[in-house]
């Protein structure tokens, strides 16, 4: 049962890590790209543009954040299985 909480925890951690990484870059590009829009008369270049960088890097954070997060959970794997 000492074990399951860990896996628990790592589970959360990566919920809440993920959720932000994800979020957070498109929702600062949507809000950006609209005003910049509205600024300048371009509607919806800049919002295409922001939204577009704003994928990539996200997909890039959430692959390098997936391996460290594999290396954890391999390493905690093993934790458990050692005491086993």
């Amino acid at each position: 049962m000492q074990s399951d909480a860990k896996y628990y925890r790592l589970a959360m951690r990566i919920f809440a890590d993920f959720s932000g990484t994800i979020a957070i870059p498109a929702v600062a590009a949507a809000l950006s790209g609209k005003w910049l829009d509205e600024r300048y008369g371009t509607e919806p270049r800049y919002l295409i543009l922001l939204l577009v960088v704003a994928f990539t890097l996200t997909g890039a954070l959430v692959y390098k954040k997936a391996k460290t997060y594999r290396v954890i959970y391999e390493r905690l794997n093993n934790e458990t299985q050692d005491v086993n």
